[in-house]
């Protein structure tokens, strides 16, 4: 929460006017932060310092010309080998970091900036767990911008079922 509490805006983009409209009330009013529904992608991704994707999409939508120096990007969506949020371009504009290297490389974005021959596995900065666990370094500088790619892991999906079904349970009693 205390993340949240530092954020003044949040933008939310969409396809669907009427649905992203819709979230972007309920969720203003429970987070208490001011949120904008917008259809205008490049507008808000460029004056955005962090931007999540989370989409089904099979061909990226945000351009790399979108993204300002100093943005930190987590893509979620590339989950398989056709999906795609990002220009494979914008990979090579920053630092790119995953989850699980073997696992990007033939399903994330990493695996689409592969296939367009622009990266290798020997370009990823590193996994997200090398950062956490002190082994390498994380934002060298405050123009740098950082690209997390996730793709998943059965131990994230396991945690999360548990953490629903606690939540379930505890609802219920």
């Amino acid at each position: 929460m205390n993340v949240i509490s530092s954020i003044s805006q949040v933008y939310v983009w969409g396809t669907n006017q009427n649905k992203i409209e819709k979230f972007s009330k309920q969720m203003s009013e429970e987070l208490k932060v001011n949120i904008e529904a917008t259809v205008n992608l490049a507008d808000v991704a460029s004056k955005s310092d962090i931007i999540f994707t989370c989409t089904s999409a099979k061909k990226y939508f945000l351009h790399k010309e979108y993204v300002r120096p100093g943005t930190f990007i987590s893509a979620v969506g590339a989950d398989s080998p056709d999906k795609q949020e990002l220009d494979p371009q914008l990979l090579t504009n920053g630092k790119l970091v995953v989850d699980i290297l073997e696992q990007c490389a033939h399903v994330g974005e990493l695996h689409h900036a592969m296939n367009a021959n622009l990266m290798s596995t020997d370009d990823v900065y590193g996994e997200f767990g090398d950062i956490v666990s002190g082994k390498i370094g994380g934002r060298s500088s405050s123009e740098e911008i950082i690209i997390f790619d996730t793709t998943g892991s059965a131990i994230q999906d396991t945690a999360a079922a548990v953490s629903v079904y606690e939540k379930a349970i505890s609802i219920v009693k």
